[in-house]
């Protein structure tokens, strides 16, 4: 699978500026949500090829947008990776547990992003 389309969701404006700069950097189109429930719709609606989702957000947190995007065959095969400040060695095993494909610890790099993106 080739990316060509990403959503980036974070609660923090800051992050979504760094990681639009680097998707953008990469060629890719960029599309975003600040909370779990616009996550899902945007999910539903865009159909990305990949998505990096944060942990902690307001209202629902982002292993609640993994469940909901797992229990829906449109958004099923859409892999999940985790960008988040939540990085113990537990909160990676629970995110692969939930089905995220990868984990990017925050602060976020260039790299790490770029090597998420490259395995798909």
């Amino acid at each position: 699978m080739t990316v060509r389309k990403v959503l980036c969701v974070d609660d923090s404006a800051a992050e979504l500026v760094l990681i639009k700069k680097i998707v953008l950097s990469a060629n890719l189109d960029f599309i975003s949500a600040t909370n779990g429930k616009d996550a899902i719709q945007c999910a539903k609606s865009e159909m990305p090829d990949l998505i990096f989702l944060d942990i902690v957000m307001l209202g629902m947190d982002g292993f609640a947008v993994m469940r909901e995007l797992q229990k829906d065959p449109a958004t099923k095969g859409i892999p999940v990776v985790f960008v988040s400040s939540k990085s113990q060695k537990a909160d990676q095993a629970w995110a692969k547990m939930q089905g995220a494909k990868g984990f990017v610890p925050k602060p976020i790099s260039e790299q790490a992003i770029l090597e998420e993106i490259r395995k798909f």
